[in-house]
C-alpha cells in the first residue's frame, strides 16, 4: 500500500544516516524492514538513527535480501529522494557480498567458488589469502580448519564469504521447552526465527513441546549462526533455551563467571525437561562434561604461566556439540577468538544487551560467531513494561583543594584513578541511602580500597572477586529475598546477575569510559518490577577532573538508546533529605515514568 509522502517516516542523508520518525504511522513498519540492513545508533524519543555501513548490509545479505530489495526499501519509506551516493554505495556493496562462497569439498577440504577470475586472482596474490589457499586444476581449497580465519581475513579485504559449508549436526539430545514456565514474548519468537534465517516460521507451544530433528532439516542454509541483541532482563537466556530446544543438540555454553553460570543451570532445570544429571558445569570449582555443558571464559583462558598453552580450550572439541551459545559475547577474550576460528563447522548464538566493544572487535564477532539477527531497542522494552522504567542522574561531586593539588602533579592514569576515589563521594552516597530508603540498592565501583571503606563506613555486605562463590551466591539469595537492602559490589557483578528486585544502582566508580560497563550496570537494574516498575541509576563523578570527561563517553551508548541523565548540584545534598527525595520524584516525573 502506497504511504502518503507527507507520512514518510525515513529522511536518507548523504553522509550514510537515516533517519526514522518514531510518530509516523508508518513507523513500526518502516523499522521493522530496515532493521533487517541497517544499524541502529541512537533511539531517543522523536528520531531514532541508523547508519548504513558494509557490516549492515551484509546483516541484510544474511538474511536472503538484495540490494534491489535494499534499495526499493528505503524509497518506499523516504520523504525525500534517496541520494544518488547512497544508492550507488549500496550497489557496490552488494555487488562484493557473497562474489566470494565456501562449499564443502570433503571433510577436511572447503572449495572457493568465486565466478570472476579477476578478484580471485587477486586474492590469491594477497599474503592473507596466498597462505592459506591453493590451486588444483584451477580450482582454489583451503584446510577447513582455516574456514574462520578465511572469513576474517576477507572481511578486512572488503569481500564477505558467503559460507554455504553447511554445519555439522552434533549429537542428538531431546530438549523441551516446559510452556508452563515458559511462554515466550513476541520478541523472543522473533529473535528465535531470525536466527533460523526465517521470517515466517511460528513458534507456537504446540512447535515448542515438540521441537526437536524435523525443525532443523526445514531451516535455510543461511541460519544457525549469528548474534542475538536483547537489553538487560529481557530475557536473553530464555531465547537460548528455544534455540536449544528447536535444534535438541548436545549444547556448550559459555558464560561471564560462574554465578552465570549457576543461573543458566537453574534456568535450564525449571523451563525444559533436561534434569541435574544432563547438564555438566565446567568452571574453577568443578569439571564436568554432560550432554548440555557450561563453562566460564575464565576457565577456558586458564594458564599456570604466560608461556603454556591454554588446556581447557580441548573443551571444544571434547564432545560432539551441534550448537555452541556464548553469553555475553561481547566479552569474548582474545584466547577464545584465536580457539573458534577453527570452529566454523558448529551452530553458533552470541547472546548480549549491546555489541559495544572498546577495542573495536565488532568486525570479529560478526566474522567468527556470525551476523547481528536481531536487535530490540531498549526504550521499547520499556515502553512495552518488559523492563523497568529507568532514570538516570550525574552526581558532579566537588574535590577538595588538596586532592586536586595532588591530582595536578599526578600522570594521566594517576589522575583518573584519584577522582574516581573522591573521599568527598561518601557523603554523597550518604544522603542517597537516605533518600533511598526501602528501595533495594547496588552501590557499583572500580576500586576495591574505596568499596571496602563505603562497606566499612556503612557497615554493609561487600561481593569483590574474591569473595568465595559460596559466601557471594548466599550474599545474594539474601538480597533476593531482602533480608539484604544495600549491596556493595565490585565489576563481578557488571555481568548476567539475576537481581530482579534491585531498583537502584549508585556507580562510584568506573574503568575510565567504558560504554559497554555503564550499560551493563543500568542493566543490574531494569528487571521488571511489580508495581510502578521504576529504577534509578546515579553516577558519581568528580567536578573539572578527567573523570568528567571518561563519564561523558561513558554515557553515550544509554543517551542512544533514549536515555536522559539529569544534574544533581552538589549543593542539593546541603539540604534535608526531604528536599533530595523531591528532586528524585520531580526528574522522574519529567522523564515520563
Amino acid at each position: 500500500m502506497d504511504i502518503d509522502s507527507s507520512d514518510k517516516p525515513l529522511i536518507v542523508n548523504t553522509d550514510f544516516t537515516v533517519l526514522l520518525e518514531t510518530r509516523s504511522a508508518s513507523f513500526i513498519e518502516a523499522r521493522d524492514q530496515i532493521a533487517r540492513f541497517l544499524e541502529l545508533r541512537k533511539s531517543p524519543a522523536v528520531f531514532h538513527t541508523y547508519s548504513i555501513n558494509e557490516i549492515s548490509l551484509w546483516n541484510g545479505f544474511s538474511v536472503g535480501l538484495d540490494d534491489t530489495t535494499v534499495i526499493t526499501i528505503l524509497k518506499k519509506y523516504s520523504k525525500f529522494p534517496v541520494p544518488e551516493v547512497i544508492i550507488s554505495y549500496i550497489q557496490d556493496q552488494f555487488r562484493n557480498f557473497g562474489i566470494v562462497k565456501l562449499e564443502k569439498y570433503d571433510n577436511d577440504t572447503l572449495q572457493i567458488i568465486c565466478e570472476d577470475p579477476y578478484i580471485i586472482g587477486s586474492l590469491m596474490k594477497t599474503r592473507e589469502i596466498g597462505s592459506m589457499a591453493y590451486t588444483e586444476n584451477d580450482n582454489y581449497f583451503i584446510p577447513a580448519v582455516l574456514r574462520g580465519i578465511f572469513k576474517l581475513e576477507m572481511i578486512k579485504l572488503g569481500f564477505p564469504v558467503n559460507d554455504c559449508a553447511g554445519y555439522i549436526n552434533g549429537g542428538r539430545l531431546s530438549i523441551r521447552i516446559n510452556t508452563a514456565a515458559c511462554i515466550p514474548r513476541d520478541y523472543q519468537t522473533a529473535s528465535v526465527n531470525a536466527f533460523f534465517g526465517s521470517a515466517d516460521e511460528q513458534i507456537g507451544e504446540a512447535s515448542l513441546a515438540n521441537s526437536g530433528v524435523q525443525t532443523v532439516h526445514n531451516t535455510p542454509q543461511r541460519g544457525g549462526e549469528g548474534v542475538i541483541v536483547l537489553p538487560c532482563g529481557a530475557g536473553k537466556t530464555i531465547v537460548g533455551m528455544i534455540i536449544m530446544s528447536k535444534l535438541s543438540m548436545k549444547t556448550l555454553i559459555v558464560t561471564p563467571n560462574i554465578v552465570a553460570l549457576r543461573q543458566w543451570k537453574s534456568e535450564l532445570i525449571e523451563k525444559t525437561n533436561l534434569s541435574e544429571e544432563d547438564i555438566g558445569e565446567y568452571s574453577g570449582e568443578e569439571k564436568t562434561i554432560r550432554p548440555v555443558t557450561i563453562a566460564t571464559y575464565q576457565i577456558l583462558i586458564y594458564r599456570r604461566k604466560k608461556n603454556e598453552a591454554f588446556a581447557h580450550l580441548k573443551l571444544f572439541s571434547a564432545e560432539n556439540w551441534g550448537l555452541l551459545i556464548y553469553d555475553e559475547v561481547h566479552l569474548l577474550p582474545a584466547p577464545v577468538f584465536r580457539a573458534i576460528t577453527s570452529i566454523q563447522a558448529l551452530r553458533r548464538l552470541g547472546l548480549t544487551a549491546t555489541l559495544v566493544r572498546e577495542d573495536n572487535k565488532e568486525r570479529d564477532v560478526f566474522a567468527l560467531i556470525g551476523p547481528k539477527k536481531f536487535d530490540k531497542p531498549w526504550k521499547e522494552l520499556e515502553k512495552e513494561q518488559f523492563i523497568a522504567n529507568a532514570v538516570c542522574f550525574e552526581i558532579r561531586v566537588p574535590v577538595a583543594q588538596h586532592i586536586m593539588n595532588k591530582y595536578f602533579s599526578s600522570d594521566e592514569k594517576s589522575q583518573f584513578r584519584i577522582a574516581a576515589e573522591n573521599p568527598e563521594k561518601i557523603p554523597i552516597v550518604s544522603r542517597l541511602i537516605d533518600a533511598l530508603e526501602g528501595h533495594q540498592i547496588l552501590i557499583i565501583g572500580q576500586y576495591l580500597d574505596q568499596l571496602f571503606e563505603i562497606a566499612r563506613t556503612f557497615s554493609l555486605p561487600i561481593i569483590t572477586g574474591k569473595t568465595p562463590n559460596l559466601e557471594r551466591q548466599n550474599l545474594y539469595r539474601r538480597f533476593r529475598k531482602g533480608l539484604i537492602k544495600i549491596l556493595v559490589v565490585s565489576k563481578v557483578a557488571n555481568f548476567a546477575i539475576d537481581l530482579p528486585d534491585a531498583d537502584v544502582a549508585i556507580q562510584i566508580s568506573g574503568t575510565f569510559g567504558s560504554r559497554q560497563e555503564e550499560a551493563q550496570r543500568l542493566g543490574r537494574i531494569i528487571r521488571p518490577k511489580p508495581g510502578l516498575n521504576k529504577a534509578y541509576f546515579f553516577s558519581l563523578v568528580s567536578k573539572n577532573t578527567s573523570e568528567e570527561i571518561f563519564g561523558h563517553n561513558r554515557k553515550r551508548f544509554l543517551m542512544e538508546q533514549g536515555y536522559e541523565y539529569h544534574q544533581i548540584k552538589s549543593n542539593i545534598f546541603d539540604g534535608d533529605t526531604g528536599t533530595l527525595r523531591d528532586f528524585i520524584g520531580l526528574a522522574t516525573c519529567a522523564a515520563g515514568t
